[in-house]
């Protein structure tokens, strides 16, 4: 597994990282022992960056996690948290909460869950309008002065955001979506970063699994309480649509010889080496899968390719919700 340094302050990890949301949240009921398998099957390929966040199943996400921590080196591991959200009892979203005195009461439920004495990297799941981003990135650079946090990073925010965030402390990284068929990030806020030399961790790389060839118009319907349910991107005329694209892919994908998975996470793994690729997998064979995109060598004729047969902004329908996009500092 190759190696990356997040942005010019921040950790070396693995070129690929681990998205972890999917063992306790969204996708529908998960297998605890497949998670922990898939975990170990992940350290094991050399993957060292594990991303989290403190309300993926009301804390059963960072449960898991420090469960699985156990039975490896914690030293050689950048786990990354996210902040901030708040849940009611059934599981909806009821907003953010970025005060200075929250993010101190969650980053200490976080290393208790997790078992750790610090977090890697702590970030705010999403820009709290109410609270100035330089009060919530001050409150956690008091952390990293305290030993508790040791980088900091944002999630979902705009340039603008960024550039405020980045005056106040060290950013290390932006977590933000990114994929051949949400490219968003690269009219402005790429550029940002680059400039700022702060490196990005791109999830929804397969963008919940829609591109991943795996999915078909039987299994949307059959989706039940999956958050894609209310996705626009998986609904009716829009997945016959988006299925359409896939199919294109798959045929790039074939005559590559690697699968449509693969083509999709290697174009995003092409797209420098500052973005670092988050594999959200669950089970040890989408995880198998998943690890074969690192030795797609892609060329010039295929990225053409890849890019025909998917082209910028050929989706249809937005990548949440609109009642979650307007929650989006980046899509502003």
């Amino acid at each position: 597994m190759k190696t990356h340094q997040l942005g010019k302050t921040g950790p070396v990890v693995s070129a690929f990282g681990l998205g972890c949301m999917g063992m306790s949240d969204m996708y529908g009921p998960s297998d605890r022992a497949e998670s922990l398998a898939a975990f170990d099957a992940a350290v094991e390929a050399g993957i060292t960056l594990i991303d989290t966040g403190d309300f993926y199943g009301m804390g059963h996400n960072e449960m898991l996690i420090g469960e699985a921590l156990k039975r490896h080196k914690r030293d050689q591991l950048v786990i990354s948290v996210k902040t901030g959200a708040l849940r009611d009892p059934a599981g909806g979203f009821l907003g953010y909460d970025g005060r200075p005195s929250a993010i101190k009461n969650f980053l200490a439920y976080s290393l208790k869950r997790l078992g750790v004495d610090h977090i890697d990297i702590y970030r705010p799941a999403r820009l709290d309008p109410d609270v100035p981003i330089e009060d919530t990135i001050g409150a956690i650079a008091e952390m990293v002065q305290a030993g508790y946090v040791r980088h900091i990073g944002l999630s979902e925010v705009g340039a603008d955001t960024i550039r405020r965030a980045a005056k106040i402390a060290p950013i290390v990284d932006l977590q933000i979506e990114y994929s051949l068929v949400s490219r968003g990030v690269e009219a402005e806020i790429l550029p940002t970063l680059r400039e700022l030399g702060i490196g990005m961790t791109a999830y929804g790389v397969l963008s919940r699994g829609l591109i991943s060839g795996h999915w078909s118009k039987q299994r949307s319907e059959g989706v039940g309480r999956d958050f894609r349910a209310f996705s626009p991107r998986f609904q009716g005329e829009n997945l016959d649509a988006n299925l359409k694209l896939v199919e294109a892919l798959r045929d790039v994908a074939e005559a590559k010889g690697v699968t449509t998975a693969q083509a999709a996470i290697a174009w995003v793994a092409s797209r420098g080496d500052d973005i670092v690729p988050l594999i959200g997998a669950r089970r040890r064979d989408r995880l198998t899968e998943a690890l074969g995109a690192p030795t797609v060598d892609l060329t010039a004729e295929d990225l053409a390719a890849i890019e025909a047969a998917v082209p910028q902004d050929a989706v249809a329908g937005t990548r949440y919700a609109q009642a979650m996009m307007a929650h989006l500092d980046s899509e502003r």
